[in-house]
């Protein structure tokens, strides 16, 4: 049987820094990244069987969600001005992106393939999955940003608005029910939580 590197690789998204254009009062790895992406996933999931009826996987979104930055292993984290710059560098970055998934599934054993393809890269008929990654990863930055400013780091004031805004602009009731439910409680201290 053939080695494999994959889960070794998998391993090192904790060496990926994020936030690499600001200073952080705390530094945030991929590898830390992912599992609230997963956790927020997980959560917006929930919100849309139990209250909004939706017929959807909470488990499955959360399994995509903890890999949905395994890419950067092999690209490293784009800040997201440069990501978003422009249509040209948003296409290419996405190709780059789409090339080290398939660099990564190449890692694994070949029967596992059927398995790890849908969860590496994006396929259209699960596209309201990545949709709900994409939401709980703009909550995700935002809570960040909430974490930065309440340990007095001014440097993520203008971060917070812009992706405040754009939390907003999904206009997704998952989203809202989360926000209004859930978020008030990353504003708390340790002992003013319940």
């Amino acid at each position: 049987m053939k080695k494999s590197n994959f889960y070794a690789f998998i391993s090192r998204m904790k060496y990926i820094n994020r936030w690499g254009l600001m200073r952080s009062i705390k530094d945030e790895n991929v590898s830390e990244h992912s599992l609230d992406v997963a956790v927020i996933a997980h959560a917006l999931s929930i919100i849309q069987k139990r209250r909004l009826n939706m017929d959807v996987n909470p488990e499955k979104t959360a399994l995509y969600a903890i890999y949905h930055d395994a890419s950067e292993i092999f690209t490293g984290d784009l800040p997201t001005p440069v990501k978003y710059f422009n249509t040209v560098i948003k296409t290419a970055y996405k190709d780059v992106e789409l090339a080290a998934s398939r660099r990564l599934l190449k890692l694994l054993p070949e029967d596992f393939y059927e398995d790890y393809e849908p969860v590496l890269i994006p396929r259209e008929q699960e596209k309201e999955i990545w949709k709900t990654i994409k939401a709980a990863d703009k909550i995700s930055a935002y809570i960040k940003c909430i974490e930065e400013e309440k340990s007095g780091n001014r440097e993520f004031l203008q971060a917070k608005q812009t992706i405040y805004h754009e939390i907003n602009s999904m206009d997704r009731e998952d989203v809202k029910i989360f926000m209004d439910e859930f978020l008030q409680g990353y504003e708390l201290t340790l002992d003013e939580m319940e």
